[in-house]
């Protein structure tokens, strides 16, 4: 697989209609800025002390012209980027468990990177994000524009990570497998990318049960169209074993809240108190059971 191939192709995507206007947006931020400070907090806040009236609307402008913003918060300059997601719950719930100094580190599905950017304060040797979707590449090229980390992101999903240019020392991959329809293809593809050693920080929806077996919704699950298997703990431990992950530890369960997950004017739609029997908040909309997550560490 030649992934250059695919990177040519997928800047492609940049010229198509409404891609081509975030572009402009991203490219038409000002440089002009000085004294900038990045403060990585739950909120990831970048400051300077000299910044004009006109490019602070500038800027608030150009945020709003790229929602709908999921992952964050933000806090740019005057502009609060009040994400769908509290993304700091989920990060500061795995940050005990890793160790990511000097290490490679890969973020799988990472959306508009702000969980690199956060990852930026355990001072890593490389910090490489995977996700191939046009508007999450220039969320992150918005922050970085002021944040100017030298993060890669890569335009490639977790198929491409068996053929990327190097291996990883930590990988994360959090709320993807579930949009995989072979979730054990999935895992293997994440073995393969790690280094000998490696460890991957998974986080997936999960039911509840004893046995190993999953559930399948039928045409949405939380009123997501996109989701193929909801296993049993039992269920991802096996899937891992298969996958030949040589341990498996299970660092937290979680059922997701409203604090944590909720609508807001930067997404432009509905969230998770859209997606819940109004009768009987314990189960979706579907009547299956509310969204619950699983938080585990594998090793290679």
């Amino acid at each position: 697989m030649n992934l250059d191939d695919i990177r040519d192709e997928r800047e492609k995507w940049f010229e198509w209609k409404d891609n081509a206007k975030r572009k402009a947006i991203v490219d038409a931020l000002p440089n002009t800025i000085s004294n900038l400070t990045c403060k990585l907090e739950d909120c990831i806040c970048i400051s300077s002390t000299s910044i004009t009236k006109e490019e602070l609307e500038h800027i608030h402008k150009a945020a709003l012209g790229l929602r709908p913003w999921r992952k964050g918060p933000f806090q740019v300059f005057d502009t609060f980027i009040d994400t769908e997601w509290r993304s700091y719950i989920k990060y500061n719930l795995l940050k005990p468990h890793v160790n990511l100094k000097d290490k490679i580190v890969g973020d799988i599905g990472c959306n508009n990177g702000y969980y690199l950017f956060k990852m930026l304060e355990e001072k890593p040797k490389r910090l490489v994000g995977f996700d191939p979707s046009a508007l999450c590449k220039l969320q992150f090229d918005f922050i970085n524009h002021f944040v100017q980390s030298d993060i890669k992101f890569e335009l490639l999903g977790v198929e491409h990570l068996p053929f990327y240019e190097h291996k990883f020392d930590t990988l994360f991959c959090l709320g993807v497998l579930y949009h995989r329809p072979n979730p054990v293809a999935t895992l293997k593809e994440l073995y393969k990318g790690l280094n000998k050693d490696g460890e991957l920080i998974l986080d997936t929806f999960m039911i509840d049960g004893d046995e190993p077996y999953a559930l399948c919704p039928g045409k949405t699950y939380s009123k997501i169209p996109n989701i193929y298997f909801v296993p049993t703990i039992k269920a991802l431990q096996n899937w891992c074993e298969k996958a030949k992950f040589s341990s498996f530890e299970v660092l937290e369960i979680k059922a997701t809240s409203l604090d944590e997950q909720r609508r807001t004017e930067w997404i432009l739609g509905e969230s998770l108190d859209d997606f819940l029997d109004e009768q009987n908040t314990d189960k979706t909309l579907e009547g299956y059971p509310a969204p619950k997550r699983v938080y585990v560490k594998v090793k290679k």
